[in-house]
């Protein structure tokens, strides 16, 4: 350095100026890139970390390539070893029946060690009492009924009807095996084989499986009045809680630009009364379905975006509870040390509990005391969360 020139250590001071100050940019850049980077990463993991508990994902995603799974959630508050039902669950047991079915004695029998048989001793009066359930068993029974014909003396001919549920050949199942295999197939989800299978070991009747999955159709023409009836009193109620879930029916083959060929079962339903609807997750579906003619109810649903489709109409609505409490426990998974989501959780599991028990009693509505508790609660945690 001390045989450089004044210039040259004015050039070379100008050199390392103008290097710092192009470090200086690129460290800026590489700050941004990197906090991008930084930013995307959490991003992510917190996208991974998502799951059927603490978000609105589905369960069938929880087992997902790098999906972290649902943690395993603490036992309720029961004394160790405990067994049955839930603290605060109604119960539920055989109880002891006034007037039972059949009354039925029972003698002890055999011989007494004195060479005696029980049967001629004297009787003491009843001791002991038990009741049991029994289902009795059930064996197809084969009728045949023999329509007669007769003419009145006007001379009009008059012949009998068939019996209820009578198809047009000469051969049929009756009433009672049609309804156990809807009720198989619909309330319990079992495939048809299995329902054929099922209705041959419990009653011997052999059906075949295109018996068994014709009564779908069939039942349906005969539910068609009731399903308008229960859609109109759907329309009536105050709050409609609707819902859509996938079905493996309809083609093979997926319709051009859709991936899966499954069919959505669309769901309105009130405590008393539920509303189905299959057709594809499309606003036409949705349009058909009764939702849009729920403007005097508020609907409770999720986020799937077609409840927000303007052509539904001026709708009331309110996010699925269930998804708000995965929402606040997915919160209290990103702000570990916020006592917030957790204040607001306990507020609506709180008035779900103090709803349900004004319910069993008949009550008209919570306790206004306990209600203005709990809704003080939910305020302030959402305050405090903002």
């Amino acid at each position: 350095m001390g045989d450089l020139s004044r210039e040259e250590l004015i050039s070379l001071a100008r050199t390392q100026a103008e290097r710092i100050a192009a470090q200086d940019v690129r460290i800026a850049e590489l700050t941004a890139a990197n906090e991008a980077l930084a930013a995307r990463l959490a991003r992510l993991e917190h996208l991974l970390s998502r799951n059927s508990s603490n978000s609105s994902s589905p369960p069938s995603k929880d087992d997902d390539p790098g999906r972290t799974p649902p943690a395993v959630r603490k036992k309720r508050d029961t004394p160790a070893g405990t067994r049955g039902k839930q603290r605060g669950a109604p119960g539920s047991n055989l109880a002891w029946s006034d007037a039972p079915d059949q009354r039925r004695d029972r003698f002890p029998e055999g011989v007494c060690g004195c060479g005696a048989q029980l049967t001629h001793a004297r009787d003491l009066g009843v001791v002991d009492r038990y009741q049991q359930v029994e289902v009795p068993l059930m064996t197809a029974t084969l009728t045949q009924y023999d329509q007669h014909a007769v003419r009145c003396g006007c001379g009009t001919l008059h012949t009998a009807a068939r019996p209820q549920g009578a198809g047009a050949g000469p051969v049929g199942y009756g009433p009672n095996p049609q309804a156990w295999a809807v009720y198989l197939m619909v309330v319990h989800f079992i495939p048809v084989q299995r329902c054929v299978r099922m209705l041959q070991s419990l009653t011997g009747a052999t059906p075949s499986p295109g018996f068994v999955h014709g009564m779908l159709s069939r039942a349906a023409a005969l539910t068609s009045e009731v399903d308008k009836r229960i859609r109109t009193l759907i329309t009536l109620a105050y709050a409609v809680c609707c819902d859509e879930t996938p079905l493996r029916v309809g083609p093979k083959e997926p319709k051009p630009g859709r991936k899966k060929a499954d069919k959505y079962l669309l769901v309105a339903c009130t405590q008393w009364w539920t509303h189905y609807q299959v057709g594809d997750r499309d606003l036409a579906t949705f349009t058909a379905f009764v939702v849009k003619d729920l403007t005097a109810s508020v609907v409770v649903h999720d986020r799937y975006q077609n409840y927000d489709s303007a052509g539904l109409g001026t709708l009331v609505h309110q996010l699925c509870c269930a998804h708000l409490l995965r929402d606040l426990d997915g919160a209290a998974e990103v702000y570990p040390d916020a006592v917030w989501p957790k204040r607001i959780s306990d507020a609506p599991r709180a008035l779900i509990h103090e709803t349900n028990v004004a319910r069993e009693q008949n009550r008209p509505g919570i306790d206004p005391q306990v209600k203005a508790k709990l809704l003080y609660n939910l305020h302030h945690g959402v305050l405090v969360g903002l």
